[in-house]
């Protein structure tokens, strides 16, 4: 009797277990509770982007009109500095304990996992760094008319940042020290989120519209939303079988 009340649960649960957004959400929740156990996740990022921000001055000058013209560009190489010295050891954790092999071998959709694992890797290092940044901006003597550009354009670029670097993590993550490759291949690429968002600082400071820019911004994380999922499946798929 009490088999047969079980079956229909369990055919209910097997029905749902693969839907997309059950797999997003667990995937997120999982990557989320892992960050929180390893602390120096989430510290280290914060800490590196602060020494940049506070080293600079006195290494450049200690001059406010000197700073307040770099400021924009310094904050924005500290984040993306910061984004990219985490990105390592997006899969390596997985990669190590054999759970990615199985996530490989898994019918749920892997670019819907490896979706949920670039947005938990961006709450954990992105977000922090956006919330950080207007501070790190007021020891900078970045003007308060920049700040409300900076922070949008952090925003919208940060994820483009992650999206972008999961895919040099995906094809390194079966390299023993693969964090100065990763480097190498994602650098390029991030140049057009630097641009922009510099110049989306500079615009918002100088009183110039920077609705552009940001939708320039807004336009690659759209690309990187739609077509990067797919490439670092792809790059996992080569990594591991390779």
């Amino acid at each position: 009797m009490s088999e047969t009340k079980l079956q229909p649960l369990a055919v209910a649960q097997h029905e749902t277990e693969y839907r997309p957004g059950r797999i997003f959400v667990a995937t997120l929740k999982r990557e989320l509770q892992l960050a929180l156990r390893r602390r120096s996740d989430l510290v280290n990022p914060l800490i590196f982007f602060l020494m940049v921000a506070t080293l600079f001055p006195l290494g450049v000058s200690p001059e406010p009109t000197i700073l307040m013209t770099l400021a924009p560009g310094v904050v924005w190489v500290a984040a993306l500095l910061s984004t990219l010295l985490a990105m390592d050891g997006l899969f390596r954790s997985d990669y190590e304990d054999g759970s990615l092999e199985q996530i490989l071998l898994s019918p749920q959709p892997l670019f819907i996992v490896v979706l949920g694992k670039v947005i938990a890797h961006w709450m954990i290092t992105g977000l922090p760094l956006t919330l950080m940044a207007p501070l790190i901006a007021v020891m900078l003597f970045l003007p308060a008319e920049g700040m409300s550009g900076l922070v949008l354009s952090l925003l919208i670029g940060t994820p483009t940042l992650s999206l972008v670097g999961a895919i040099g993590a995906a094809l390194t993550v079966g390299l023993r020290k693969g964090g100065v490759l990763i480097s190498l291949l994602v650098l390029p690429l991030y140049i057009p989120v630097l641009i922009f968002g510099t110049a989306a600082v500079d615009a918002a400071v100088t009183g110039l519209p920077l609705a552009g820019h940001l939708a320039l911004l807004g336009a690659l994380l759209a690309l990187g939303v739609a077509l990067a999922p797919i490439a670092i499946a792809a790059a996992l798929r080569i990594s591991v079988s390779g």
